[in-house]
C-alpha cells in the first residue's frame, strides 16, 4: 500500500476508533467520500492496523463456573458478576440469581429446606410467585435468640411460604442448648421430631455459610461459652447451619456439635440440590471448606470469590 494511502488509512482508523468520529465526519476532513471512508476502515481491519478485541463478561463467568464445578465436582456453579467486592453488595446480587434458580428448579411435591440470617433474607425477598402444587417448606435449623439480634428467620420462612403457596413449618428453638440432654429432650416432642424428619426429608436445602468472627449473625445471638469459643478459635473456617468445621470440612467440636439442633452437615449431601448461597472475603475459608466436606452440590457466589476458590491449593 503506497504511503499516501497508508497514512489516510490510519488517519481515518484513529479518528473513527480512538476520537468516536463519524464517517461522514471523517470524509470531511480527509477530503474523500465517504464509502472511501468505510473502505479505509476494512483496510485497517484487514492490514492488521486495527484489531477488535470484545471482552464478554458473560464468557468469563462461565469459564468460572465450569471450572469451580470440575474442581470440586458440583452440579452448578452460578456466578453472579457484582461491581464491588462488598458483602451488602454481594448479598443483593446473590439473591437475586438464588431466586432465578429456584424458579427453575422447584416443582411439584419439593420439600424445601432453608435456614436463616441476612443472605438467605436477600433470597427470599427475591423470590417469585410459582404456582406449584404440594410444596413443602421447613426450618433446617432452631433460629430463637438469647438477644434482641434479628435472624429473619420467620420473614424468610413467610417468604418461602409465599412463593410456593404453602404454610411453612417453624422450629422454633435455639441453634444450640447448654446440655446434650436438654437437646434430647426437644428432639423427643412430637411435633418437633415431625419438623425436624421433614428437614432430612427435604430433597432441596438452601444455606449459607456463617464467618467464625465475633460480628457473625450466630456469635451474637448468646449462644456459646467461653469454652466453646476457645475450642473453635484458629481451627473453624466457618458454619453451615449452626455446625461448625475446618478447612477439610471435618466438624471442629463435636461436644458443641451434639448441643445443636437441626439438620446434620452429613444429611445435606444426601440433597438432590443442596445450595450454598455464599460470597466475599470473609466466606472464603468457610466455602472452601464446605466444597471439600461436599456439602453442597449447588454453589451460588460472585466472580471474586469464585477465582479465589480456583486459586487455592488442595
Amino acid at each position: 500500500m503506497e504511503t499516501e494511502k497508508l497514512n489516510k488509512v490510519i488517519e481515518a482508523a484513529k479518528l473513527y476508533y480512538l476520537l468516536d468520529y463519524t464517517q461522514n465526519e471523517i470524509a470531511q476532513i480527509l477530503g474523500v467520500s465517504r464509502p472511501t471512508v468505510s473502505r479505509f476502515l476494512q483496510l485497517a481491519k484487514s492490514e492488521g492496523i486495527v484489531e477488535i478485541n470484545i471482552k464478554d463478561p458473560n464468557e468469563n463467568v462461565e469459564s468460572l463456573a465450569t471450572r469451580l464445578e470440575q474442581k470440586f465436582n458440583l452440579k452448578k456453579v452460578i456466578i453472579a458478576s457484582i461491581p464491588q467486592f462488598e458483602d451488602h453488595i454481594i448479598k443483593n446480587y446473590l439473591g437475586e440469581k438464588t431466586a432465578i434458580y429456584l424458579q427453575e428448579v422447584v416443582k411439584d411435591d419439593d420439600i424445601i429446606g432453608v435456614t436463616w440470617g441476612t443472605t438467605l433474607y436477600h433470597v427470599a425477598i427475591e423470590l417469585q410467585q410459582k404456582f406449584v402444587k404440594d410444596v413443602k417448606v421447613v426450618q433446617l435449623k432452631g433460629g430463637v435468640s438469647h438477644s434482641e439480634t434479628n435472624t429473619y428467620a420467620s420473614e424468610i420462612l413467610y417468604l418461602f411460604g409465599k412463593a410456593y403457596n404453602t404454610t411453612p413449618h417453624h422450629l422454633p428453638l435455639p441453634a444450640i442448648v447448654d446440655h446434650i440432654v436438654v437437646k434430647q429432650a426437644m428432639e423427643a416432642d412430637r411435633h418437633i421430631g415431625k419438623v425436624l424428619d421433614l428437614g432430612k426429608q427435604a430433597n432441596i436445602a438452601i444455606f449459607t455459610i456463617g464467618h467464625v468472627k465475633s460480628d457473625s449473625l450466630l456469635f451474637q445471638l448468646g449462644y456459646f461459652t467461653e469454652s466453646d469459643l476457645e475450642s473453635l478459635n484458629g481451627k473453624a473456617v466457618g458454619d453451615i447451619c449452626s455446625r461448625f468445621f475446618d478447612r477439610n470440612g471435618k466438624v471442629c467440636n463435636e461436644s458443641l456439635n451434639n448441643r445443636t439442633l437441626g439438620i446434620n452437615l452429613e444429611d445435606l449431601k444426601k440433597k438432590e440440590y443442596s445450595i450454598l448461597v455464599a460470597g466475599g472475603p470473609n466466606k472464603i475459608e468457610g466455602i472452601y471448606g464446605a466444597l471439600i466436606g461436599q456439602f453442597a452440590n449447588v454453589l451460588v457466589t460472585d466472580q471474586f470469590t469464585a477465582q479465589f476458590l480456583l486459586d487455592k491449593k488442595e
